[in-house]
């Protein structure tokens, strides 16, 4: 756990960032930027500076959606850890051992040849073919929440969240009774993928992520013994020389990834249909008008913000000579905004032809394992909502994630005409 010095080390980065962003440093800008606040105006601000504008606190910072997909398909860019992003590096330890960080130790945050052995595990499950055989089962599930739903309701904890929790639990073949601590792991753990920023915190994530090693622990021994069709259960009988460490992580990564990016899309895209409500019509009554929702609703405010890469070797990047290990903030939500690519780019239209071009889920060998089963939930969860509640109104006021990196709701309270459940599609 940390010690005194972790917590002096806590204040002082955040006393640091916060001095720097009220100067207009813009990597201190997106740190310190307020999770409550629009994000986008002090991207424009970065946007007008340059493509690639050098922080005062050793890092340089690119809104360019070029710029952005070069680094992330070019393999002498590294990942960087989001604790390392923040410069106070956090080792998790109980009874003298390294805790297993599901988001941190995973093959998220590794480089070739660990991230491509890891990846390759569990790719089978996200390929096309058998996202289309899941589609009926995630279809149902969309309909089964929905009909629990009354005339007020919050769309984030009621709708938003469980949809990806249910797909997602079935995936890895967790018991029914486990599903509800699933949203509070990954609030908890969301919070912290843009740094750790006060002793609290730390607390808060060394208690999440115990009992999620104990919960994955015993999942584990469970499918050993017993394996079911699911994803754990082909991780511990196909590959039994995987290390626990790896086998923890992978697990982890796949429950909150394909838990936290989906409930934020979600939750993204009913503010948007609320923002333009020439949208809700169409969108509740065309499924392929969906799709193209979710594109842009991914292209105009993304649950994932920015990410970090690191050259591990000298090199020139847009006219800039980087040399080894100087971070390179993307500001992914920027790129996708970027007015050389996106004509009207603030504009909100769901029948944009290049909306795809969005850099919301990455680009090269990091390109989101889960982008495909992600789209098919966010449409299905759009459409099918509004065709129930055509007349869905906000009912008080939205309450935001505690990050910068991550981009959503915590609480959407909603209200529904009871008498206009459904909408007649022609």
């Amino acid at each position: 756990m940390s010690t005194l010095k972790t917590t002096a080390q806590f204040f002082a980065l955040r006393t640091l960032v916060r001095g720097y962003a009220l100067i207009g440093d813009p990597y201190a800008g997106v740190m310190a930027s307020p999770p409550d606040r629009d994000p986008y105006a002090m991207y424009e601000k970065v946007r007008a500076k340059g493509d690639m504008v050098r922080s005062r606190m050793g890092a340089y910072v690119t809104p360019s959606r070029e710029i952005c997909d070069s680094v992330l398909r070019d393999n002498r860019f590294i990942t960087a850890t989001f604790d390392e992003a923040s410069m106070v590096p956090i080792t998790l330890v109980k009874d003298g051992e390294k805790i297993v960080n599901p988001v941190q130790d995973s093959f998220l945050m590794k480089n070739p040849p660990d991230h491509t052995r890891l990846r390759k595990l569990v790719q089978p499950f996200f390929t096309p073919r058998a996202l289309k055989d899941r589609t009926a089962s995630i279809q149902k599930i969309v309909t089964d929440h929905l009909d629990r739903l009354g005339d007020r309701f919050d769309v984030v904890t009621e709708f938003a969240s469980q949809v990806p929790i249910q797909v997602i639990a079935d995936l890895l073949g967790v018991p029914d009774d486990h599903k509800d601590v699933f949203a509070r792991w990954g609030s908890a753990l969301a919070e912290t993928l843009d740094g750790v920023w006060s002793h609290q915190q730390l607390k808060d994530l060394h208690a999440t992520i115990v009992e999620y090693n104990d919960f994955i622990d015993v999942l584990i021994d469970e499918r050993r013994r017993n394996p079911q069709d699911d994803i754990v259960s082909h991780l511990v009988t196909r590959h039994e020389d995987l290390s626990r460490e790896d086998l923890v992580a992978t697990t982890g990564l796949l429950l909150f990834a394909g838990f936290e990016t989906t409930v934020n899309l979600i939750s993204n895209g009913v503010l948007k249909a609320f923002e333009n409500p020439h949208t809700v019509a169409p969108l509740a009554q065309s499924p392929e008008y969906a799709e193209g929702f979710v594109e842009e609703v991914l292209r105009l405010d993304p649950p994932v913000q920015y990410t970090i890469r690191w050259p591990k070797e000298r090199l020139e990047l847009a006219g800039v000579s980087l040399p080894k290990g100087m971070p390179v903030m993307l500001v992914l939500a920027a790129a996708n905004r970027d007015p050389r690519v996106f004509e009207n780019p603030l504009e909100f239209d769901p029948t944009r032809s290049n909306a795809r071009e969005h850099l919301a889920f990455s680009a090269g060998i990091h390109y989101c394992i889960g982008a495909g089963l992600s789209r098919i939930e966010g449409s299905l969860a759009l459409h099918e909502l509004f065709k129930r509640f055509p007349k869905l109104a906000a009912d008080g006021p939205v309450t935001r994630r505690r990050s910068k990196l991550i981009r959503g709701a915590l609480r959407l309270p909603v209200r529904a005409n009871e008498s206009s459940r459904s909408l007649t599609v022609k």
